[in-house]
């Protein structure tokens, strides 16, 4: 980008300048071309890298406002500080008359100012567009090899799951501890494979499989299970994209203490104001010889980009002695 950028500037300058090596001006006057195309510049990527990047979008129209009045400011500030004192100082000439009122002066220089205000505009918006329409191919291809990859997944978690219920039919006269395990996995292994036309679930139904996942836990590590589980604020209408939210639940209980009472694993999910906070906290197990995160969190990372533009934070905070994911979603 910044060699098409140093490439376009070179091309406006040549052509700028060659009509006047045709048509050559005063000193005076080249002096004068020179010093406000610099400022030009300086106001245009003022606009570009800082104001429209920051403040063109829905709800920020008074700091958009402001940032440009900041750029018009410099503009303003800049040439007078060249043409009206340097220049009268060092080479003895001026671009306006000495004493013209500054209101006059302000006035004249706002219609100059706004020109390239306004290319800087026109080119951002187009970047933009262009980018925009990259991220959204982006998105389509990502959806077609996800959904290829869910059809090919398809044959063997089915498979898996009738053969689980299969099990769980012959678990029952042997154990109630061993089926209740084996339905309590055949349950999750059926929502994994629930899919809806936007991918996205009832997020009752998702906190659900949250529970049903930290009971096949507690069923095999009872009674040394310490899990703390808060949820708020839920409603039949809210959704959320499915199993978005198992894999800090399964990074906490693969790398984190899980059997001290005075210590628990943390699991908060609150609604509120059609957006959703999601924490999970947990002492690291030093003692685990699987140092690796695997590819559950780097995946759901991925997902949160693609499928909550713009409408999620994820904070990490890890510590020698403590992990604590945040994550908050705009529903």
């Amino acid at each position: 980008m910044i060699a098409i950028h140093f490439t376009c500037w070179i091309l406006f300058l040549f052509y700028y300048y060659i009509g006047r090596l045709i048509d050559p001006v005063s000193t005076k006057l080249s002096f004068l071309y020179t010093s406000m195309t610099l400022i030009q510049i300086i106001e245009f990527y003022i606009c570009y890298l800082w104001v429209y990047p920051r403040y063109l979008k829905v709800g920020k129209g008074l700091q958009l406002l402001a940032g440009l009045s900041v750029a018009m400011i410099v503009f303003i500030s800049l040439r007078y500080s060249i043409e009206e004192m340097i220049y009268p100082r060092f080479f003895g000439f001026r671009n306006y008359q000495e004493g013209i009122p500054l209101r006059i002066y302000i006035r004249d220089n706002i219609y100059y100012g706004t020109t390239y205000i306004l290319i800087s505009a026109a080119i951002w918006s187009t970047e933009q567009g262009f980018k925009n329409e990259r991220k959204q191919q982006q998105l389509k291809d990502e959806a077609i090899k996800t959904e290829l990859s869910f059809l090919k997944s398809q044959i063997n978690p089915h498979f898996l799951y009738n053969t689980l219920n299969y099990i769980y039919s012959l678990a029952i006269p042997v154990s109630d501890q061993l089926s209740a395990a084996v339905l309590r996995l055949s349950d999750l292994m059926r929502y994994n494979l629930t899919e809806s036309t936007d991918g996205k679930v009832s997020l009752i139904k998702e906190v659900e499989y949250l529970q049903s996942y930290i009971e096949l836990f507690r069923m095999r590590f009872d009674p040394n299970f310490f899990i703390e589980f808060k949820t708020e604020g839920l409603n039949d209408q809210q959704k959320l994209a499915s199993l978005l939210l198992i894999p800090f639940v399964e990074n906490a209980f693969k790398h984190g203490v899980v059997n001290k009472a005075d210590m628990p694993v943390q699991i908060e999910l609150k609604v509120k104001d059609k957006r959703l906070y999601f924490s999970v906290f947990n002492i690291i197990n030093n003692h685990q010889k699987d140092k690796s995160s695997g590819i559950g969190l780097a995946n759901t990372q991925r997902r949160l980009i693609l499928i909550y533009p713009d409408r999620h934070q994820l904070s990490i905070i890890k510590t020698e002695s403590t992990y604590h994911a945040k994550l908050t979603i705009d529903l």
